[in-house]
C-alpha cells in the first residue's frame, strides 16, 4: 500500500507498519516462566480476578460462596505456579482452577450445606432491580437444569468470555468437543428455560 498525500506522516508510518504475525506473550505467563509467582498472582486478580468472580457467581449463584471460591481459586493456583506448563492462555488456566473449585463447592452444598442468599444493594431496590433479580433468577434455576458439563460450557463461554480453545483447555477436552458441549447446552438451554424471561 502506497500512502496518499492526504495522510499526515505519522499515518504513513502507521500504514507502512507490518503487523506482527504473532500475538505478544501474555505478560503473566511470562511472570510465571521466570518464577516471580507473588507478581503473577498480583497480575492475576488485577487482571482476570472480577471474571472469576463473575464465573464463580454464576455456577455457585451466591455472592458469599462465589467470592470464597474466588478466593481459593486464586490460593490454588498460586500454589500451582511452579509447576505451569502454559499450554493455552491463563485466563483458561484460572477459569479451569474455578471450575473445580465450584464443583467442590457445589458437591458440598449437596451434601447438606445451605446456600447463602445475597442480599440485593441499596440501588437495586427499584423494580428495575428487582426486575432484574428476578429475571437472574429464573435463568440461575434453568441453568440449573442443565447437566453440570453443559452449565459449566455455557458459563465459560458467556459468563468468563472464553474462546472454543480456552474452553477446552479449561475442561481438558478437544476444542471440537467444546463447541459441541456449548451448541448442545443451548439447545438444551432453550428448552427448559421460562418464557418469563422472553417477557
Amino acid at each position: 500500500m502506497t500512502p496518499g498525500p492526504h495522510m499526515k506522516p505519522e499515518m504513513q508510518v502507521h500504514a507502512l507498519t507490518p503487523v506482527p504475525l504473532e500475538p505478544s506473550p501474555d505478560p503473566i505467563a511470562v511472570l510465571l516462566q521466570e518464577g516471580r509467582h507473588r507478581e503473577a498472582l498480583a497480575a492475576c486478580v488485577r487482571t482476570h480476578g472480577a471474571v472469576l468472580g463473575r464465573l464463580c457467581m454464576a455456577l455457585l449463584g451466591s455472592q458469599a460462596d462465589a467470592d470464597e471460591a474466588t478466593q481459593e481459586t486464586l490460593l490454588r493456583a498460586h500454589r500451582g505456579m511452579a509447576s505451569y506448563r502454559g499450554e493455552g492462555a491463563v485466563k483458561a488456566w484460572l477459569c479451569g482452577i474455578a471450575r473445580h473449585v465450584c464443583a467442590h463447592a457445589l458437591e458440598t452444598r449437596r451434601r447438606g450445606r445451605q446456600l447463602l442468599e445475597v442480599v440485593p444493594a441499596p440501588d437495586e431496590a427499584d423494580a428495575d432491580g428487582l426486575a432484574r433479580r428476578q429475571q437472574a433468577r429464573l435463568l440461575r434455576d434453568a441453568l440449573g437444569r442443565l447437566k453440570p458439563t453443559e452449565r459449566e460450557a455455557l458459563v465459560l463461554r458467556y459468563v468468563a468470555d472464553l474462546s472454543h480453545r480456552e474452553i477446552a483447555v479449561a475442561c481438558n477436552i478437544d476444542e471440537a468437543a467444546a463447541r459441541k458441549r456449548i451448541s448442545r447446552a443451548l439447545a438444551r438451554l432453550r428448552t427448559v428455560i421460562p418464557h418469563e424471561l422472553f417477557a
